[in-house]
């Protein structure tokens, strides 16, 4: 089935069908048509996460040297900022948690391969455009916030990434046709389609509907119902025509991506929050895009927080990632951090100690954590959400999470269907567009303890009704494959 020119039952045009196959041809000519390659796997522990979810690492391999059971299941990923890597983690913590032995199969890994290189050269085109986003107003006015709200959002998007992730194909020639297979990322998914799996479930990041997330012949999971109908009427994916819907049995709601170990501790969390709420004691935890983008916005949340630092009434996590470059040119801004800061690089033992030691001990000043490798520098937020206050955060995949959010701009339109959510939950703040509306808003947060105990009053009633429950659902779907009941 070429499924770049029927999409859930939508014809697309010849033209489109052409450019699809056009752009495909150009890869080919870039980076070869490795088709007829055999490429084997063998499973090595992921770094730093390994022990902690239970998870091993695919990688290429002269000979099949893997054995998958019964209970494997593979999560496919790319490496493109740390989202995706993020909703991986917690699809494997969900599954660990369940019983299942989760393999990491990252398309973005595979540097010798044709998919490996195609999707190295678009990550890089995609943080370039972040970056410039944040850096030329009129570019994002006029480039960056349309492409991303309305240029994905189109079926003929679909109809190109389809046939360029027919390319992707080799990689997966040794996973088993039935093994569950957790896409959360929409090349994975399609490529996983291409290659005859049949187990496959597309966890869809965005709350936003947008064409370049289908993979038809997948099961689509949602984070919330606006996605869940927005996606099954193909809301606004070709605004010239009446688009035939999603099959009921091709999509699902969900609810959000939470890893175990922080919906395991919902409510022992938040009742830490309220105590420290009670005292005037806050704990921020900021996470730093590595596209250092926002840099004007940290830069004048850090100042904004100094004065609290000072008097030991806030305390300041910053987490740059694996992007140490981002972090020295903040401290080069604000070098009066100097003397109040711990700086946690590159020992992801040291900081999963420190964060644990924070969920009860008490803590001050700032700390910066920097981990080299991908895996420690995406986990360290997880494992310092526990023992946080507030996440100051960009409304990406990070807007889900439970733990109370000042929302800061966003990166592209797309996510800001991701503050509207925490919004409405009731557990983050509307998406605060400046400097000095997040300064305001830090101040409030700062000063009125309320507001904490409101949103983690938010936070527990969303979680008795399972709104975190998501990473749990999704691995039941892929298991159970398309012989589920449709809703």
């Amino acid at each position: 089935m070429d499924r770049s020119k029927v999409i859930f039952g939508n014809e697309m045009s010849d033209s489109a069908y052409r450019k699809a196959v056009s752009g495909k041809n150009k890869f080919i000519r870039k980076y070869g048509d490795d088709s007829h390659k055999e490429y084997h796997l063998t499973a090595v522990p992921a770094p730093s996460i390994g022990d902690i979810l239970n998870t091993e690492q695919l990688v290429i391999s002269p000979e099949c040297e893997v054995e998958f059971g019964r209970k494997s299941l593979a999560v496919g990923n790319i490496r493109m900022g740390f989202g995706h890597y993020r909703i991986s983690m917690a699809i494997a913590s969900a599954a660990k948690a369940m019983g299942y032995e989760p393999y990491w199969f990252d398309l973005h890994s595979f540097t010798n391969a044709a998919c490996g290189k195609i999707i190295a050269e678009q990550n890089s085109l995609y943080s370039l455009g972040s970056r410039l986003s944040q850096q030329i107003p009129l570019f994002n006015k006029l480039v960056w916030e349309p492409i991303n709200s309305e240029g994905f959002r189109k079926l003929t998007y679909n109809c190109s990434d389809q046939k360029v992730s027919e390319l992707m194909v080799p990689v997966f020639r040794d996973l088993p046709k039935d093994i569950p297979f957790v896409a959360t990322h929409v090349w994975p998914a399609q490529a996983a389609v291409h290659a005859g799996m049949t187990h496959v479930v597309n966890a869809i990041p965005d709350n936003w509907p947008m064409a370049l997330h289908l993979a038809e012949g997948s099961i689509h999971t949602v984070q919330t119902p606006s996605a869940y109908l927005g996606y099954r009427s193909l809301r606004g994916m070709d605004k010239k025509r009446q688009l035939k819907p999603m099959p009921r049995t091709s999509i699902a709601y969900t609810g959000h991506y939470i890893d175990h170990e922080l919906v395991s501790n919902i409510e022992a969390d938040c009742a830490k929050r309220k105590e420290r709420a009670h005292k005037g004691e806050r704990r921020w935890l900021m996470s730093v895009g590595g596209a250092g983008a926002q840099k004007e916005i940290f830069v004048a949340i850090i100042k904004k927080l100094f004065p609290e630092i000072q008097k030991g009434s806030a305390t300041l996590f910053v987490n740059v990632g694996d992007h140490r470059t981002v972090w020295e040119s903040l401290i080069n801004e604000i070098p009066q951090m100097r003397p109040f800061l711990t700086e946690h690089f590159d020992d992801f033992e040291e900081t999963k100690a420190f964060a644990e030691a924070a969920i009860d001990g008490d803590v001050s000043g700032i700390h910066a954590f920097c981990h080299a490798d991908i895996f420690a520098a995406v986990y360290s937020t997880n494992l310092l959400m526990r023992c946080s206050d507030v996440l100051i955060t960009k409304p990406s995949e990070l807007a889900f999470y439970p733990i109370p959010k000042l929302m800061i701009k966003r990166v592209g339109g797309h996510e800001a269907w991701g503050a509207i959510r925490a919004a409405e939950i009731g557990d983050g703040t509307y998406e605060v567009t400046t400097p000095a509306e997040t300064c305001a808003m830090i101040d409030l947060l700062q000063k009125n303890g309320d507001i904490i105990e409101m949103m983690c009053r938010n936070i527990l009633a969303a979680h008795k009704i399972g709104i975190y429950k998501g990473a749990y659902r999704v691995v039941k779907l892929a298991v159970n494959g398309h012989s589920r009941k449709s809703r």
